[in-house]
Formats: C-alpha cells, structure tokens, sequence
C-alpha cells in the first residue's frame, strides 16, 4: 500500500544581506519602500504560501574597511516591517529575524506576542545567535559572550520567552465586551525566572494570544543547531536542498526528536531555494547563467575569494588567475561581521583545489567564484520545476521550500502564477488556507493541545 501524497510546505523569503538581488535588472526595486515588502507579500499569499520571511542583519559587513557591494543597506527593522504587512494581509505567516544574543526575552516576547495578537495568530520567530565582537559593538554588552556559550544563552532565552507567553492562562482571563479591555486576576502574567543567564520577575503584559506562542524556527546547521531545533524548535532552515543531502539532513534532524518526547510531524524541514524559471528547459539554463553572472561582480568576486584567503586581495583583477601565495590560517579574520572564513574548514585545501579547477577550465577569479558559487537549486519550465519539488518532497529529502527569488519585489510572481497552479492539479499543494493562524497553515498543534497531551502520557 503507497504512502499518502504529503502536502508542500512553501514560502518566501524577501533578500537581505546577499549578493542574491541582481541590482543591474531594471525590475529590481527598493529593499527600503513599504510598498516593495507589501508586494511581495500580497504575491506570496496570493499564492498561498504559508509565510514570509524576513532575515535580520544587525550590522553591515566590511571588509578592508568598506562595506561590501553585495549587502543590502538600509533594512528597515524587522518587527516594524511584519506589523505593517499584517495590515495588508490576512493569511500569510509573518516570520523574522531576532537575535538571542543581543536582546532581551522580555522585550522580544511583548513583541511577537503583539505582532500574534495584530495579525491573528500568524507571528513566527526565527531564533538565532551571535558571537562575534564586530557586531557587538552596537551593542552594551559587546562582544563578550563566548561562541560555546551563545547556544547556552539561546535556550534559556527560548525558555524564559516562552515562560513569558505561558504566563497568561485561559481560565484566568475575562473580557469586558463592552469597553474591549481585559480583566485578569492577580496570578494572570506573573512571572520569576531565575538561570545562567537571566534573572528576571515581574508581571507580562500582553495576554495570551491566538497562536499561544509564536512559531518557533532555528537555521543553525552545526551539531549544537541541530539538537536545538530537535528540541525546541517548530521549524529548523536547512541548506541542503539537493536529494542526497537533504534526505541525509532530514533523517538525522528528525531522529532526534524522539529523545525530547516529540513526532515526526512536530519538526518542518525548510530548505531555502533559489530558482530560474522559463517557458523551455533549455531557455531555463541560459537564464540561469546570466544570472549568476549578474550576481557576482568583479568586487563580489574578489570579496569571496578573500573569504578563503583572508588575505587583502584587492590588487588582483577579478578576470586573471588566482593568487600563488596561500591563504592566512590565522584566527585573525579579514572580514568583519560575518566569519566566512568558517565555511572553509579547510582553507589551504580549498585553494589547491580552487586552483586545479581553475587550471584545468581556464578560468579567472570572477569564473571561479562564479562556478564553485551556489547555483539555483531549480532551474527549468514550470512543469520541470514542479516535478522536481515534488519528487524532492514525496521522497523526504524535505517538507518543503523558502524560495528566494533574484528580483526583489517582483521575482515571485511568475512562479505564483506558473508553477503552484501545477503543484495544486497534482493535489500536493492548497488551494485555500487551512485556518486563521500559521499553525494551521503549517499542521502545527497549539502549545496548549501539546501540554494536554503530555499531562495525559504522563
């Protein structure tokens, strides 16, 4: 007997720190203007998808001391943008950024459980962590936190979050329907918290809201990562979009759960994807080629390239050979806010590598970049394109995608209009949202239905 169809999972996210947009194609619009998030919004929800996504950069990087062609300036903040587009919209989950290291539970609690209440249940929260002092010199603590410890500090900061939003319970809340204000006894939104990193007591002043919590999501891909979103998270990000890999990721991340008491079904695996669509195969490639062209400048170029060096390599010119001299395997990394340099586990490996590569095709800096670079994970007509994400999908190598167009605000509506019409004839995609929140949307219990359901095994 064959398995069920399972159902896709999509959603979109809206470029941020990237060399992804290609800024030279006349459709590409402002990363600044309301108007642009809204459009891509309204697209992504027009389509049905479950959510939109938001990335957070808490500091522009720099290299050499200049900001990099490729970053994005000028992200407006991520809780603003989300509140606004929950004016515009009515389905479509609303999910972002917030850093663990760099804030504090209860602000960032009062905030997404704002947001659930202003966008009826469709809030979500992407948890991530930071060590690094570059980007903590805009703040007051710095750049003190260890890196081992930063995963420490990012589960009791999930934990006292949520401590926060539990505070509220339903049998101690009345409405006054008259006035619409809420009455509450005193026990309603106390709290105390005492831990490693927080000491914290007071009272929580946003009631309970309609998804109980926010979704919670975790992008990290190391060990530590993985166990956390294992634990805690609704949603873990993934970069492993191909079969091999993302059917690997997926068993390892979903055999986790059981030691914390949880289902198959309580973890999604969303990997990001880029696509090229076009009305051939054939016309799909070439497309695809020029845009990766378009992505990576001459300065794009040497800007990667530096990555693995991290060596100043900016006297080279992009379309000649690499360098001979071999990269700096120092602690000391020549690109601030970001450590690229840890992609590369091995560095003097890669560049022997890269350089074999490049003999062999003849290629310069800039090919190099370009062709070792991240190519669009679909490339082909809307017929090919939905076959693949079904086949990637029904086959587990995950449950779904975060589609990252190359223009921004526009480069979804092509696919909203050409491939989900596809994907719902096959039966494995809506045609209309399931209910109010983004847990329905995403077939995620409500924290209150799981803790009735632990008392009971218990």
């Amino acid at each position: 007997m064959s398995k069920p169809l399972k159902q896709i999972h999509l959603a979109a996210h809206f470029p941020g720190v990237n060399n992804t947009t290609v800024w030279s194609d006349p459709r590409a619009g402002s990363h600044v203007e309301f108007s642009s998030f809204a459009h891509f919004a309204r697209t992504a929800e027009r389509a049905k998808f479950d959510f939109l996504f938001l990335a957070e950069g808490l500091r522009l990087r720099e290299q050499g001391g200049k900001i990099y062609d490729l970053d994005v300036v000028g992200r407006p903040d991520t809780f603003t943008v989300l509140a606004a587009l929950a004016a515009v919209t009515e389905h479509l989950g609303l999910t972002g950024t917030i850093n663990s290291t760099f804030n504090e539970p209860y602000e960032v609690a009062r905030q997404f459980a704002s947001l659930d209440h202003l966008s009826g249940g469709r809030s979500a929260w992407n948890v991530v962590t930071s060590w690094d002092a570059f980007t903590g010199e805009n703040f007051r603590r710095g750049g003190f936190l260890p890196q081992e410890e930063r995963y420490s500090r990012a589960r009791e900061f999930l934990a006292t979050a949520n401590e926060l939003f539990d505070s509220w319970h339903g049998d101690e809340i009345l409405a006054d329907q008259a006035t619409g204000t809420f009455l509450r006894d005193a026990k309603a939104g106390s709290f105390v918290h005492t831990g490693q990193h927080f000491d914290i007591q007071g009272q929580f002043n946003v009631p309970r809201s309609p998804q109980g919590r926010p979704v919670v999501f975790q992008a990290g891909d190391s060990e530590e990562g993985r166990e956390f979103a294992a634990s805690e998270a609704d949603a873990i990000f993934s970069r492993h979009a191909t079969l091999e890999a993302g059917q690997a990721f997926y068993t390892d991340v979903k055999s986790r759960l059981a030691k914390y008491g949880r289902r198959h079904d309580q973890l999604l695996i969303l990997p990001a994807a880029t696509f090229t669509l076009a009305d051939t195969d054939a016309e799909a490639e070439e497309l695809a080629k020029l845009v990766r062209r378009q992505q990576v400048s001459g300065a794009t170029a040497i800007k990667h390239l530096e990555f693995v060096w991290n060596r100043d390599l900016s006297s080279y010119d992009p379309d000649g050979p690499l360098p001979d001299i071999d990269p700096d395997i120092s602690d000391n990394h020549i690109s601030k806010g970001r450590a690229q340099v840890r992609m590369y586990r091995d560095p003097l490996t890669t560049a022997r590598e890269w350089r074999e590569l490049a003999a062999a095709n003849n290629w310069s800096i800039r090919d190099l970049v370009i062709e070792t670079g991240n190519r669009q994970n679909f490339i082909g007509s809307a017929e090919t394109i939905a076959r693949t994400i079904n086949e990637l999908v029904q086959a587990d190598a995950s449950d779904g995608f975060i589609l990252v167009p190359h223009i921004t605000p526009g480069g979804l509506d092509e696919f909203a209009d050409r491939v989900v019409p596809l994907l719902q004839e096959r039966g494995v995609f809506r045609t209309a949202y399931e209910g109010p929140t983004l847990r329905h949307q995403l077939g995620l219990a409500h924290p209150d239905d799981l803790q009735g359901e632990q008392r009971a095994a218990s």
